[in-house]
């Protein structure tokens, strides 16, 4: 009698169930989750600390944090691929009726389910906290581009793991390489955007990009507290702000963000201005560089892991 294989979708959810259930028994997982809840809540409780009692935009300017972002893609990502090496589980893995690619497909899939789950759960959390503590929030309608925002970024990140993991087999070397090129872009960004005349280059590179000031046009009254209007004002374009640049170009789809050089030896020279840009260009082409660093990523992680040579 012919015994009946599942179907793909079953055996493609089986993969996904292994590896989210992994995935969420980590203790590191556990610890990244308490560190982005007590993040949320200093982000909650010390403005009002230092006297902001009303903030109608909490919501749609928080985010994650580019912190969480590599945190969360180190968790998710770090034993996905060379975890099964390191302990001998890829070849049973491999040895089941699924393909290199489904079982590549399967957790990539699982990660993203994990992270949208918590990041959810994080913004949910966030909503009801700032209500509280802020009174009632404007354009909440808006909150979830800041969640699907916080998530393509997230993934630059979980696809460099994957790949450094992927080509060495080895999750020591995957963490050291993602979390070494997040401190090398955030440093190096840094320092661009202080010394530079140019910062232009810092928007094709994950990270926080150039830093601008939104010249809002209309829209919505702003004047609530110094922390209302920086937080709306000032702009980041790099592939960390996807979901705050999402929600101005939405609400503000007229206004040009302006790029100041101010020279850190001479502080009281006035700042120069040097470009402009449209709100809706930056959060498009933040978008635009974030995919294309992600699929290529992702690319070499899939690409090395279908011609690893296994040994049983």
């Amino acid at each position: 009698m012919n015994k009946e294989h599942p179907s793909w979708l079953g055996r493609f959810w089986a993969v996904v169930r292994y590896e989210m259930l992994w995935n969420i028994r980590k203790k590191m997982f556990l610890g990244a989750l308490l560190f982005a809840f007590v993040f949320a809540t200093l982000n909650l409780a010390l403005p009002g600390y230092f006297g902001l009692s009303e903030n109608p935009y909490f919501v749609i300017t928080f985010s994650a944090g580019n912190l969480t972002f590599i945190l969360f893609a180190i968790v998710t990502g770090m034993h996905s691929i060379s975890g099964e090496y390191e302990k001998g589980t890829v070849v049973p893995l491999l040895t089941k009726p699924v393909s290199r690619t489904m079982v590549f497909l399967g957790k990539l899939f699982a990660i993203f389910l994990v992270i949208l789950v918590t990041y959810t759960v994080l913004f949910t959390y966030t909503i009801i906290g700032s209500i509280i503590v802020y009174g009632p929030q404007n354009s909440l309608y808006l909150a979830p581009l800041s969640l699907i925002g916080d998530v393509i970024s997230t993934f630059i990140w979980v696809s460099v793991v994957l790949a450094a993991g992927a080509i060495s087999k080895n999750s020591l070397i995957a963490i050291l390489t993602a979390f070494g090129l997040f401190i090398a872009l955030v440093l190096g960004g840094g320092i661009i955007g202080q010394l530079s005349d140019n910062p232009q280059a810092l928007n094709y590179i994950p990270g926080t990009g150039a830093t601008g000031t939104l010249n809002i046009i209309g829209g919505e009254n702003i004047t609530i507290g110094n922390i209302s209007i920086n937080t709306l004002s000032a702009v980041a374009t790099g592939t960390d702000s996807i979901g705050n640049n999402l929600i101005k170009a939405v609400l503000y789809p007229n206004s040009e963000v302006g790029f100041y050089h101010q020279n850190i030896f001479n502080l009281t020279a006035p700042a120069r201005l040097l470009y402009t840009e449209p709100i809706g260009l930056i959060a498009l082409r933040s978008i635009g560089v974030a995919v294309l660093y992600t699929a290529v990523f992702l690319f070499v992680a899939w690409f090395a892991f279908k011609r690893w040579q296994i040994l049983e």
